[in-house]
């Protein structure tokens, strides 16, 4: 990875990172939907002068159903989802069981893409469900108000990633980057569209989530989304991928330095477990099996 893709890199996650403090301040105000339709309204309206070109947009007219399929697992359920959780729980620990994407990922291809899962993938799934239960165990609390459902929200948005991951690697993989994340925020905006008038606060809604939630759209969405496919160009889907290892750790930051977040044993050994397994599950950190030389038999004579 040269200078430039690190820097892109560590900007990325911050971005992402930050997503998660956007969300938290801005969703107790907008709700859910709301936050999510102007997210993806105000970042596909950034996006749409990538596709000023009629081959791009023949592009999208004739993949509209698998792009709005792919808007809805990527962009609507997940986002909404997570928006929901941020109004409950802290940003750096929702970004930290939103850190176990690549284990729904895996699980799903070996399921319903015919991808398979090597040993010590399977290693890495048990140790990053471990971390999850080490930083939630605690928290899952299924009564009315409890934490519990809250953190179901979570695992729900990274079970949609799942799907996503893998059915826009195995269905669109041959369109260009752009069409991908322009067509699908598009998608997206329209989805949302009647269910986020619907749901709009008759509250007014303050100047700080106004912000907030503006800053979601254009630097977490559209700025994020040209960063990654950027990246996922010139540095490889390997390289990319351990932007899921930097987002929580910038979440968490983020979340002490902003908010007033505190960081505390729990969340931190969580953490480590969880990055860990994720990394063997990812096979970006590799576990190197004993080799056992043969035995030796003496001449026969």
């Amino acid at each position: 990875m040269s200078s430039a893709d690190a820097l892109r890199l560590i900007l990325l996650s911050s971005l992402w990172g930050l997503s998660f403090i956007f969300m938290r301040v801005a969703a107790p105000e907008f709700g859910a939907v709301p936050l999510v339709l102007v997210r993806m309204g105000i970042g596909a309206l950034l996006l749409m002068p990538l596709l000023i070109s009629l081959h791009y947009l023949r592009l999208i007219w004739q993949h509209k159903g698998p792009l709005l399929f792919l808007g809805i697992v990527n962009h609507v359920l997940p986002f909404s989802l997570l928006a929901l959780a941020t109004t409950r729980l802290e940003a750096g620990f929702t970004s930290l069981i939103n850190a176990t994407t690549p284990i729904f990922t895996a699980l799903i291809g070996a399921l319903f893409f015919a991808t398979a899962i090597q040993r010590q993938q399977y290693l890495g799934l048990a140790l990053a469900l471990l971390g999850v239960y080490v930083l939630s165990a605690d928290r899952l609390d299924f009564a009315l108000g409890g934490d519990g459902w809250f953190i179901l929200a979570v695992l729900g948005a990274t079970f949609c990633y799942g799907i996503a991951g893998n059915y826009s690697k195995t269905r669109l993989g041959h369109l260009p980057t752009r069409v991908l994340a322009a067509g699908s925020s598009a998608m997206s905006a329209l989805v949302l569209l009647i269910p986020g008038i619907l749901l709009w606060p008759n509250e007014p809604i303050s100047s700080l989530a106004w912000g907030n939630a503006l800053a979601l759209a254009a630097l977490s969405t559209t700025l994020a989304f040209l960063l990654y496919f950027g990246l996922l160009a010139s540095a490889g889907a390997t390289a990319t991928s351990t932007v899921t290892f930097l987002v929580p750790v910038s979440a968490l930051i983020w979340g002490y330095l902003l908010l007033g977040e505190t960081l505390n044993v729990q969340i931190i050994a969580g953490m480590v477990i969880t990055l860990i397994g994720t990394a063997i599950a990812t096979k970006l950190l590799r576990v190197k099996r004993r080799e056992t030389s043969p035995p030796v038999y003496p001449p026969h004579e």
